[in-house]
Order: structure tokens, then C-alpha cells, then sequence
């Protein structure tokens, strides 16, 4: 007991400072915690060492994608939800099935079904590339399809992996594995979804935010066991729930909860991965002597893995050039449709616009406010893309990002032990996550930095006018709350509750027009949500104060 309590406290303080030293040395911290497992896999106490990496795939990843779905700006996910959808499900196929054929060659006996599992494997991204990607002045947009990617890529390679085992063991039907990631998919979103509603309706009442917090962390696991159970991705389950709590969340849940919520996700976040990374790297011993039992030989899974590396990055690269291409005429049709929409937005917002909209809609008020609506979204998407267009640099960043890491140690070994070349295959997915990790990882800060454009000094203008006109917009909700009925002299216990409910009011009034704001994507996300982190601290000031006078604090 006592042995694992200081194995527990030093895996503890060896996160943490491998979080704060990583950067200081010029590398990401979960590269130095790779580095630093496969040294402690060295140790005697660590030589029979075994990960359960079912603990990695339904324990770690769905709360890690979770909190990672309810933290994205859900905006820009439905910008680039083209772009990430291709990322993350049409590249992972692309890819598997190229690695698929190469192994096939590369591997005598090991047949196409294996090798295109094991293509399932290699092919996820890691989402440890977007942390390092942020600290750069690389576009948003690049951001944006990062995350989205990383979101959404491992559950495609999971069920292609399932799909591939299953047709190693009886007739291989094409259509029946497009039903089955159908299935998969269709199954995650509805679980998900419901999950991820039921959620805020159980802690909109709850008000004891360390209690809320604690429920929160069920509910990852609450969208993935009954998904996976029905036959459906857990892991896109848990992503849904995150994505329909990051948006709903500001409007139902308290600031204090969100509060609490979000400074105890980081540190779960912090521990979660470091975790994953070390043990990443405590597995280095077990994987080459299993490989070294069978005979494979270590120097052919090397070989193996750097030529897998180098087809998953040309894979990459041949897919994200034509995908960019795409993106771009996308944006230069929208910019053609500015002034038009700009026009129609204008006729919309007169009285005899607004009575020509009823006439085309039969009367009807509400479809009239969604058009209205759908016409800003469309006019704030244009200028988005029109804001930040996609070059050769973002693609790089793009193509360069795209990092193997711990679920692909994880699920390569997930194989069957009847699997050919099981040992040799693990390593070679092992291989190619730590090469991946090393090469791309340890280069893409300092290759991001080189190529990123100078600092452009119209960025910075730009978003001082957005934070000038979101200084407007609360200011003119401010206006709408009627002033409490006191004088301006009255210091009564009555007069400071009226005025703190007046204030608190006003808070309410910003919040929901900022979240309208937010909905209709009329402000850079980024910006928006430091506007949102100002009132939620303004709200709990006021709160503490009320509660030093005595006074009660709803939460």
C-alpha cells in the first residue's frame, strides 16, 4: 500500500514538472513524459509492468474529448465541420487503407484485413499538436480543424479497427461495414445528445458547485458505457455531450458553477494526460521483448514504422493541398454573395422589409426570425473566412500537426492474441507514435514560428474594434434593465439589495445578448469568450459581497 501511495505522489510531481520544465527546455511537456517513462520502463520494479488498454480507451479518452468538446467554440466547429469531418473520417480511411496494402507487402503472411487494422491505427492524430500550435500566430482556423480533428478522428479508427478484426473471422461485406459505422455514428449522436441535455437539466438545480462538479465528471462516462453498449462509438458519444454543454452551459448554469467546472477539468485534464503519457512510455520494455520472444526482430519493426511515418505524412499532405484548395473557393464564392446578403440584411431590418418577409412566409413571425437569423450567420461566416484565408503556411501547419500518440499505443493492443505477427505489430504502432512524437513533435513549435507570417498590425486594430463594438452591445442591454426605484444617497439595506439585483440584472441582460451574439457568430470567438469570462467575474464579486453583507447569493 505504501509503495503505490509514493508511486501515485511521484507520478504527481513528475507531471507537474514535467508541465512547467517542458517548455523552458523547448519541448512539448508530454514528449518529456514519453522520455521519461521509457527511461523508468529501464527500472527492475517496472519490468513486468502491464496497461490494460482498455483503461486508456474507456477511461481516459472519453472524459479528455469531453472536456475538450465542451471547451471548443462551437461556432467555429460548425465553420470548419467540412474540413474536420474529412479529417477525421475520410483521411483516417484513406490512410488505413494505403497502410493496409503497404503492409500487406511489407509483412509476408500477415494478409490485407491486418494490415489495414493496423493502418486503423497508426492513422488517429494525437491532440497533443493543438497546445503547441496555439503558442504560435499560426490562423485559428487551423486551430479550429485541429481540435475538431482531434475530436472526432479516434472513434472513426476504432470502429474501422472493430470493422477490420470482424472481417478477419467471416465473409467481408462492404456495405454491412458502411452499416456499421452508420450505426456506430447515428447511435453516439442520439445517446450523446440526451445525455448531454439531461446534464444541464439535472445541474441547473443543483447549486453546490463542488457537487455539480462531481457530477460532471460522470458525464462522460454516463454518454460512452450506454453508446458502446448499444453498439455506437463511446467515444463520439462523450464529444456530442461535451459539445451540447459547452453551448447550453453559459445560459443555465451559474457562473460559479462553470467556474468550478472549468478550473477542476484543467487539473483532471493536466493529471489525465500525463498519465497517458507515461505510461506511453512504461510500456517500451514490455512491447520489445514480446517482439524479441517472437523472433520479428526490433531493427524490422523500426524500418517498418519509419516507412509508415513517412506514408502517413505524404497521405496527409496529398489530402489537406486539394481539401485547402476547396476551402479557398468556398471562401472566394461566399465573398462574391457579400453584398447581396448585406443588402437583403438591410431590407430586413425595415418595417417594410419585415412585412415582405411575412407575406413571403405566410404570416409567420417565427420563420421570419429565423431567415433573419440564418442571413447574419451566413453574412458573419463570410467575413470569417474572407478574415482568415488558407495559404501554403496553414497547410503546412495542418499537414505537420498531424502527431500520433497514445491511442495509437493503446489500440494496437487491443489485437486479438491469434493476431499474426501480434508482437511485430504492436511495436511498429508503438514505434511509429514515439518517431511521430520525437520528429514532429519536437520540430512543429520551431517550424510554425519560422514560417508563420509577421505579426499583423491590423489584427490587433481589428480586435480592438471588435472589443469596441461588444463594449456597445453591452452597453445598449445595459439600457433595456429599468433602474431600481431609490436615491442615489440611500445607503438602507434595502436600497443595496435593489441595487445588487439591479446589477445582477444587468449582467443577465449582457450575458444573453453576447450569447445571441455568440449563436449568430457575429464576433471572434476568442474575444467573445473573454468578454463572457468578465461578467462571470463581475457577477461573483458582486455575489461575495452580497454574501459579506449578509445579504443571500442565488447560485
Amino acid at each position: 500500500m505504501t509503495e503505490l501511495l509514493v508511486l501515485a505522489v511521484a507520478t504527481l510531481v513528475v507531471i507537474a514538472a514535467a508541465t512547467v520544465a517542458g517548455p523552458r527546455l523547448g519541448l512539448a511537456s508530454p514528449l518529456v513524459l514519453v522520455l521519461i517513462g521509457v527511461g523508468a520502463s529501464l527500472l527492475p520494479m517496472f519490468g513486468d509492468l502491464h496497461i490494460d488498454p482498455e483503461w486508456i480507451l474507456q477511461g481516459v479518452l472519453p472524459p479528455l474529448l469531453y472536456s475538450s468538446a465542451v471547451s471548443m467554440p462551437a461556432m467555429n466547429f460548425r465553420r470548419e465541420f467540412g474540413a474536420i469531418s474529412g479529417l477525421s473520417v475520410v483521411l483516417v480511411v484513406a490512410s488505413s487503407l494505403v497502410l493496409g496494402l503497404f503492409f500487406l507487402v511489407a509483412i509476408p503472411g500477415l494478409g490485407l484485413a491486418w494490415g489495414v487494422a493496423l493502418g486503423a491505427i497508426i492513422s488517429p492524430t494525437d491532440a497533443v499538436a493543438t497546445s503547441i500550435v496555439k503558442q504560435t500566430t499560426v490562423s485559428k482556423r487551423v486551430v479550429a480543424m485541429l481540435d475538431g480533428e482531434s475530436l472526432l478522428n479516434d472513434a472513426t479508427a476504432l470502429v474501422l479497427l472493430r470493422t477490420t478484426i470482424v472481417a478477419t473471422a467471416a465473409a467481408f461485406s462492404f456495405w454491412g461495414a458502411v452499416g456499421t459505422f452508420a450505426w456506430s455514428v447515428v447511435v453516439a449522436v442520439v445517446v450523446g445528445g440526451a445525455v448531454g441535455v439531461a446534464n444541464l437539466l439535472v445541474r441547473k438545480k443543483v447549486t453546490d458547485s463542488a457537487v455539480n462538479t462531481v457530477i460532471s465528471f460522470a458525464v462522460p462516462f454516463v454518454a460512452s458505457v450506454p453508446a458502446t453498449l448499444l453498439g455506437g462509438s463511446g467515444l463520439v458519444a462523450a464529444v456530442v455531450a461535451g459539445l451540447v454543454t459547452g453551448i447550453r452551459a453559459p445560459r443555465l448554469l451559474s457562473p460559479r458553477n462553470r467556474l468550478s467546472d472549468a478550473e477542476n477539468w484543467r487539473t483532471v485534464e493536466l493529471v489525465l494526460e500525463g498519465l497517458v503519457f507515461l505510461t506511453m512510455g512504461l510500456q517500451v520494455r514490455e512491447v520489445v521483448t514480446a517482439v524479441g520472444q517472437e523472433h520479428d526482430g526490433v531493427g524490422t519493426a523500426v524500418l517498418l514504422a519509419v516507412a509508415a511515418l513517412v506514408l502517413t505524412i505524404l497521405v496527409r499532405a496529398a489530402y489537406v493541398a486539394p481539401l485547402l484548395r476547396s476551402l479557398s473557393r468556398r471562401a472566394r464564392r461566399g465573398a462574391l454573395l457579400q453584398e447581396r446578403m448585406q443588402g437583403l440584411q438591410a431590407q430586413l431590418a425595415t418595417p417594410e422589409g419585415q412585412e415582405h418577409a411575412l407575406t413571403k412566409t405566410r404570416g409567420s413571425q417565427r420563420r421570419v426570425e429565423q431567415f433573419t437569423r440564418r442571413v447574419t450567420q451566413t453574412l458573419a461566416d463570410i467575413d470569417y473566412f474572407r478574415r482568415q484565408p488558407l495559404g501554403w503556411r496553414e497547410g503546412t501547419a495542418v499537414v505537420w500537426a498531424g502527431m500520433r500518440g497514445a491511442v495509437t499505443v493503446a489500440a494496437a493492443q487491443t489485437l486479438p492474441p491469434d493476431t499474426p505477427h501480434r508482437a511485430l505489430l504492436v511495436l511498429v504502432a508503438f514505434s511509429v507514435a514515439m518517431l511521430s512524437l520525437l520528429l514532429q513533435g519536437g520540430t512543429i513549435g520551431p517550424l510554425l514560428r519560422r514560417i508563420a507570417p509577421p505579426v499583423d498590425p491590423g489584427a490587433a486594430t481589428q480586435d480592438d474594434a471588435e472589443r469596441a463594438r461588444i463594449l456597445d452591445l453591452l452597453k445598449e442591454s445595459a439600457l433595456g434593465v429599468p433602474a431600481p426605484a431609490t436615491g442615489a444617497g440611500d445607503r438602507s439595506p434595502e436600497a443595496f439589495a435593489a441595487s445588487r439585483a439591479h446589477r445582477l440584472a444587468v449582467l443577465d441582460a449582457q450575458r444573453a445578448a453576447l450569447l445571441d451574439a455568440r449563436d449568430h457568430g457575429t464576433f471572434d470567438a476568442d474575444v467573445l469568450e473573454d468578454a463572457l469570462v468578465n461578467l462571470d467575474a463581475s457577477q461573483l464579486a458582486i455575489e461575495l459581497r452580497g454574501k459579506l453583507a449578509g445579504q443571500p447569493v442565488d447560485v
